[in-house]
């Protein structure tokens, strides 16, 4: 299942990592692991933070993607189910719509 994590940093603890030269290093070891389909570094509320697509087949594989973020960064991290077109398209909308609408 495709998911959209968000993940928010710390300024300090990101800026430390700025400043001692390790922050490639980290974020290129974490990002490798994780293996996304893609990854996105932006602004959110004010803070530095990354939009990461990941496929996820059990809420088993989270921990394993987002520890590495909590332990490297002290970051937080949120998961939301997104799909594509595709995905819409098989969901039985028209089907539902007769249901409940």
């Amino acid at each position: 299942m495709r998911m959209l994590m968000h993940v928010f940093f710390p300024v300090r603890e990101f800026n430390e990592a700025v400043r001692d030269g390790t922050v490639g290093e980290k974020l290129h070891t974490i990002i490798a692991d994780a293996d996304p389909e893609a990854v996105y570094f932006t602004e959110q509320h004010g803070q530095r933070s990354a939009i990461i697509v990941v496929d996820v087949s059990s809420s088993a594989d989270i921990p394993a993607l987002a520890e590495p973020w909590f332990l490297t960064f002290n970051a937080d991290t949120k998961f939301r189910i997104a799909m594509t077109p595709d995905d819409l398209a098989r969901a039985g909308l028209d089907e539902l719509g007769g249901k409940w609408g």
